[in-house]
């Protein structure tokens, strides 16, 4: 039965790769004429929608399907620096009258802030690169179905200690995203992102351990292979099998680059303009500072060509553009939309809805000659919970990974926490690998860093 309702669902859904339908231009000037009609003094707008689809094949088995057509507007406007916002899904001419005008009434009752306000024209890109990011897939829910039973038959056929599965799942999705104001602007731009992940559960004796693999890219091309997926899987599963405890310890860490880049999000955070005007960061008033060692550049590349994730504009409008944010260890600058930089006296950065193609430099090691580098020490893997205090720095994660000595992996480790304060981990990074993690916004190698405490028995 289960079979036969989602073949029928297949056969009723119509998922035609679709740069846009919508004539989402008329619909914004509409908009916008119609706040000006209410007295709006400025007005913005932000629209998107997105199709596709995504299955997971568990144990041979098509465990769910779920298909997407999805679109919305959000509509703010002005009175003066009184705001108010709505949002609707509903873009016929009544209904976006209809949010208007309860936008307006918002506003009117809304006390207002000196900061509030559109982006400064002169910032805006009236001028903005196509960066390649919309490349549609057109592969049938049919075809994505085979593609993760591949996936998952190959990695569970793998070895006899795969005892179980989590499933394997195909994505893919398309979106378009639009953004207008009251300056005369009007931006949009087209992006695509397929993916294909497995997760596996291995026996030995009595543990058992579970792990994963996923590929993802703009353009389906991109994707590494079902097998490839599969087997990354399967042998990431098996090397934590044995894992054992370890003695509470202070030692050298290296974070994996696939988790690596947390820690810089975690640095994101800190120098984000609304954590700053808000005095919650521990790195507030360090502009201008070394907050990293010398040898770390810290930097953003928003126009790389079919980036996971470039954008020509931010999401006010404001040109996005290349620039440090550590340049030889010293904080260069913030993460700033335009509200917070008026609340700060500065200047937007572009990026308003965060960076876009974050990197760090690396160095020469990759990452075994990074592990003989350090000797003896900890390689994390994965981490747990959301132990990190961007107030303070205080930094306390569950972990799990390998125990290193000599330069070489000696065996698994598991329910251990790791524990530091980020100002002291960011200044004692020894080394970045060159085995660059590339599958989403933040690329990075592994990290060392020189010490932390480590948790256990």
């Amino acid at each position: 039965m289960k079979d036969e309702i989602i073949a029928k669902n297949l056969r009723d859904t119509s998922i035609a790769p679709s740069y846009e339908t919508t004539d989402w231009q008329s619909l914004i000037s509409y908009t916008l004429d119609e706040a000006k009609k209410q007295g709006a003094t400025d007005t913005e707008i932000s629209a998107s929608s997105a199709t596709g689809f995504t299955t997971t094949v568990r144990l041979g088995e098509v465990e769910t399907i779920e298909f997407t057509r999805d679109k919305g507007i959000v509509i703010t406007v002005y009175f003066g620096q009184q705001k108010g916002s709505v949002s609707t899904s509903d873009t016929s001419q009544p209904a976006l009258s209809a949010a208007v005008k309860a936008a307006c009434d918002i506003a009117r009752v809304t006390g207002a802030d000196e900061y509030a306000g559109l982006a400064a024209k002169e910032s805006l890109a009236f001028d903005f690169p196509d960066l390649n990011l919309y490349h549609p897939w057109a592969i049938t829910p049919e075809q994505g179905i085979e593609m993760a039973t591949e996936c998952e038959a190959i990695a569970r056929g793998y070895d006899t200690r795969i005892t179980n599965s989590e499933g394997a799942t195909l994505s893919t999705h398309q979106s378009h995203y639009i953004y207008a104001n009251s300056l005369d602007f009007y931006g949009n731009y087209a992006t695509s992102r397929h993916s294909l992940s497995c997760m596996l559960i291995g026996q030995a004796g009595q543990q058992m351990q579970r792990d994963y693999s996923f590929t993802t890219a703009r353009a389906a091309k991109d994707l590494k292979s079902p097998y490839l997926v599969a087997k990354e899987a399967a042998e990431k599963t098996l090397h934590r099998l044995g894992a054992k405890r370890l003695s509470t310890r202070k030692a050298p860490v290296i974070f994996e680059a696939e988790i690596a880049g947390g820690l810089l999000s975690s640095f994101i955070s800190a120098i984000r303009g609304s954590n700053l005007y808000r005095k919650s960061s521990f790195l507030v008033n360090q502009l201008g500072k070394a907050v990293f060692p010398p040898h770390i550049q810290i930097f953003e590349q928003p126009h790389l060509l079919g980036g996971l994730g470039s954008a020509p504009f931010d999401n006010e409008g404001v040109s996005t553009r290349a620039k440090h944010f550590i340049k030889n260890g010293i904080l260069e600058s913030y993460v700033l939309s335009s509200y917070s930089a008026r609340r700060l006296g500065m200047h937007t950065t572009g990026n308003a809805g965060g960076v876009y193609n974050l990197f760090i430099d690396t160095g020469d090691d990759d990452l075994p000659a990074l592990l003989k580098r350090m000797g003896t020490g900890l390689l994390v893997t994965e981490l747990m919970g959301q132990g990190v205090n961007i107030l303070t720095g205080d930094y306390s994660r569950g972990a799990s990974g390998f125990w290193i000595e000599n330069g070489e992996i000696q065996y698994p480790v598991e329910e251990i926490t790791i524990a530091g304060n980020l100002s002291d981990m960011f200044k004692n990074i020894i080394a970045v690998g060159n085995d660059v993690e590339k599958r989403g916004n933040i690329i990075t190698g592994s990290i060392l860093v020189e010490q932390m405490m480590i948790a256990g028995d």
